[in-house]
């Protein structure tokens, strides 16, 4: 089970302020700064079972029943369970290019289960168990692409990374492994693995804390995945359209109790890779009770989607600290990266690998 933080504040309101900058809210358990604002300071856990997209077959339907989501969280036992027993001393090596199934290189290797940390249930909003992140569609899925052009970007940048594919397309074609600098970003560990600083900020398959600390002109969202660190400034106006950030440009104000960051300004492949530069993401966050905030997110880009859509999931309060990770860029592994790849080269054209030892061209 998740681990959650409870604040609790004794005696009068007056007494608590004195005592601590968080004080009693006038309508509940939220805290508060001492400007009255909900304090939304602290770490959260934002690992869940739910999935972004809601699988077609549920429809427009948007909450599990209690029972349903018992049963998710069942599944999710009972899998990490498999995953956990001892392996096998006397296995053999998994096929050449893998088996064809799910996993890094088709099941070759990867992460194991211990890595992994997808959550141990759905999450709740407003009493709801969720069936998906999306809820707008109503169906929880991605708005039509513009022009027909299928789910997204980030299936088609894979398959023009891919060396086979390069190669085949002829060898004057440029190649994804020509520079170290073509490779992802996040291979180069220079942003976040998947859209954990967004934003949209998502979950992701670990590594799925994030810290907020709050003053009244500039909140900051530290990511727990590689080394994001979200800068919002408060009731400012953006920068000049020219100046492109890795994370965007984000500014914050509040809206009653809720805090509302809208991002813009986003360099031309964003850490939301389905999107482009031209991205407005407009952010919501809420404290529903002590222990936990209700984030919600609208991404607009015209360029890519036929309409905008929207997201919301739970951020658990945690007592977890957010510690390094420890990536950064042109990490040991691109050269290795970039030596597989002049390997397969001369392999491709029957000669004997040359300039191995130098992995750039």
């Amino acid at each position: 089970m998740r681990r959650r933080i409870t604040i609790c504040l004794g005696g009068l309101a007056t007494v608590a302020l004195a005592m601590t900058p968080v004080a009693a809210a006038q309508n509940g358990d939220i805290p508060r700064t001492p400007s009255g604002r909900p304090d939304l300071s602290g770490t959260y856990d934002v690992s869940t079972l739910t999935p972004m997209e809601r699988p077609a077959e549920l429809g427009e339907k948007m909450a599990l029943t209690a029972e349903e989501a018992a049963e998710v969280a069942e599944r999710a036992r009972q899998r990490d369970e498999r995953r956990q027993q001892p392996s096998d001393p006397d296995r053999g090596a998994p096929p050449q290019g893998g088996d064809g199934s799910g996993g890094a290189s088709g099941n070759v290797g990867g992460y194991n289960g211990f890595w992994i940390d997808n959550g141990d249930s759905a999450f709740q909003v407003d009493g709801q168990w969720r069936t998906s992140i999306l809820i707008d569609p109503a169906n929880g899925r991605f708005p039509p692409r513009v022009g027909g052009s299928g789910t997204g970007g980030r299936g088609a940048r894979r398959a023009n990374d891919g060396t086979a594919y390069w190669l085949e397309a002829g060898n004057d074609a440029p190649g994804p492994y020509d520079n170290m600098e073509q490779r992802p970003y996040a291979e180069r560990c220079i942003l976040t693995f998947g859209s954990t600083s967004g934003p949209p900020m998502l979950p992701a398959l670990y590594n799925n804390h994030k810290r907020i600390v709050q003053t009244e002109d500039t909140v900051m969202i530290l990511i727990e995945m590689v080394h994001d660190a979200r800068i919002v400034r408060m009731n400012a106006e953006h920068d000049p359209p020219d100046i492109k950030k890795w994370l965007g440009d984000s500014i914050g104000w509040w809206e009653g109790d809720t805090l509302v960051v809208e991002t813009t300004n986003f360099v031309d492949r964003p850490a939301f890779r389905q999107g482009t530069g031209n991205m407005t993401v407009t952010e919501r966050f809420r404290l529903e009770s002590a222990d936990q905030l209700v984030y919600t997110f609208t991404v607009e880009d015209a360029t890519v989607w036929t309409a905008p859509f929207t997201g919301e999931y739970a951020w658990p309060r945690s007592p977890n600290k957010v510690f390094e990770y420890a990536c950064h860029e042109a990490n040991y592994a691109l050269e290795g990266i970039m030596k597989g790849a002049r390997v397969l080269e001369a392999e491709f054209r029957g000669e004997e690998p040359e300039g191995v030892a130098n992995p750039t061209r």
